[in-house]
Formats: structure tokens, C-alpha cells, sequence
């Protein structure tokens, strides 16, 4: 089934950010766009606990924020059903999961369906869920890395947009690991909002497609290296 998504270029992309924490992918999303790296424009962002760091971040930039509280909600249907409201009050086109801390229901899912991206701290389908960095290091993968993807009714299930690998090496720790991924995840998740903001992206079952993207074979990654 091929899924062609809408194309918006010639105008900022109107974006939700729904965050739970610090909003260390905010900022990198708030730093693209004010550098004009990225052709959007934040209208909202919405956070569920009302001590997010986020929240500061938002308003130090002068975003509108929402406070959400899950706990206020008698089911994740009725909480999705109130998100929904709120975004679609300020006219967003394209919804951010920056590190919140819930799962989806399908009436989010369904309302912004492929409008909805997500970033995880692995290279999906290895490692969804929970602490899988520290799952990368006990495993002991090679490589690991993050990637960006749409979200579906399964977790860390949706089609796959663009993914950075960095290595893993023999004394990282859970720690170590994480800040090496989380500096790609700051690279590569406002591409893939750009990506979508140019009309590139196609969604054909599981896959994305990225139009006039160019391929390069010697985009090959050994760890450790085959020489010394």
C-alpha cells in the first residue's frame, strides 16, 4: 500500500513537541529552526509533568506551552483525546515525541497517522523498549546508534526514516554509550522533520522512501577495524 505523504514545501511546517523531561531534543529542534536549518516553526510544546525542564526551554524562546497531566485522565484514550484537542488548536501538522514518557493510544495514532515521529536510542528492530543502551553494552554489539521513525500502534514498531550508527567500544558503560547516541539523535532528528517539511518522504508498507536521495556504497562501518 503506498502512502504518499502530504507536501507542504514553500511554508513552515507547523510542528507539536510533546516532551516529559529535560528537552534536550527540543533545544536541538528549537536550535535548527532558528538557524534556518529546518523550514518549521513550533506552535506548541506539551509536556505531561509540569516540572519538565522542557517547559523552560519552550519559554526562554517564547513557544506556548501546555501542561497535561496523565494522572488527571481516567484512561490513555481520554489523555490522547485531550492531546488531540490541544494540537489540533494550534493548527500542528507534524507531532514530535521529544522524550515523552507515555505510549500512544490509537486515537492519537489514527488522527495524525504518519504525522507522528518518534526518536529511539537504537538502531530499530534491535533493542525497542526500555534501557537499551544498557541492553547494547551487555549484548555486546559492535555498533549502536538511533533512529527516527513514525509511530504506529506498536512500540518502536513504525517505519524507520533515517537511523546514525556510532560504535561500541569495549570499556563503555551504559553512560558512555548514551551520550554518544544522544549527540546523534540531536543531528538527525531535525533532518528527518526537514525531510518531511520538503514533501521527500513516502511511506510504502514498512518503508520510507526518501526522494532524490543520492547512494553511496562505500558507506560501509567495520568495529573493530579490519587493520590494526
Amino acid at each position: 500500500m503506498l502512502i504518499a505523504l502530504q507536501k507542504i514545501m514553500a511554508r513552515q511546517l507547523p510542528l507539536g513537541v510533546l516532551i516529559s523531561g529535560s528537552g534536550t531534543n527540543l533545544q536541538a529542534i528549537i536550535n535548527a529552526v532558528e538557524a534556518k536549518q529546518l523550514d518549521a516553526v513550533i506552535r506548541v510544546v506539551i509536556s505531561n509533568r509540569e516540572d519538565a525542564y522542557g517547559l523552560v526551554r519552550a519559554k526562554k524562546h517564547t513557544i506556548p506551552t501546555e501542561v497535561l497531566d496523565h494522572r488527571k485522565f481516567p484512561s490513555r484514550e481520554a489523555y490522547d483525546q485531550a492531546l488531540i484537542e490541544i494540537l489540533e488548536k494550534h493548527q500542528v501538522e507534524l507531532v514530535i515525541l521529544a522524550g515523552f514518557m507515555r505510549l500512544l493510544s490509537p486515537v492519537l495514532v489514527k488522527a495524525f497517522s504518519n504525522r507522528i515521529m518518534n526518536v529511539h536510542p537504537a538502531l530499530l528492530p534491535a533493542f525497542p523498549g526500555l534501557h537499551v543502551q544498557k541492553k547494547a553494552v551487555e549484548h555486546g554489539v559492535r555498533f549502536s546508534g538511533c533512529t527516527v521513525h513514525f509511530v504506529n500502534e506498536e512500540c518502536d514498531e513504525g517505519p524507520i526514516i533515517i537511523q546514525a550508527v556510532v560504535p561500541v567500544f569495549p570499556d563503555d558503560t551504559e553512560e558512555s554509550l548514551s551520550a554518544r547516541i544522544l549527540k546523534e539523535e540531536h543531528r538527525i532528528y531535525p533532518r528527518a522533520i526537514q525531510l518531511y517539511s520538503e514533501g521527500r518522504l513516502r511511506v510504502v508498507g514498512r518503508r520510507v522512501l526518501v526522494d532524490g536521495l543520492e547512494e553511496d556504497e562505500n558507506q560501509l562501518l567495520v568495529n573493530p577495524p579490519l587493520k590494526g
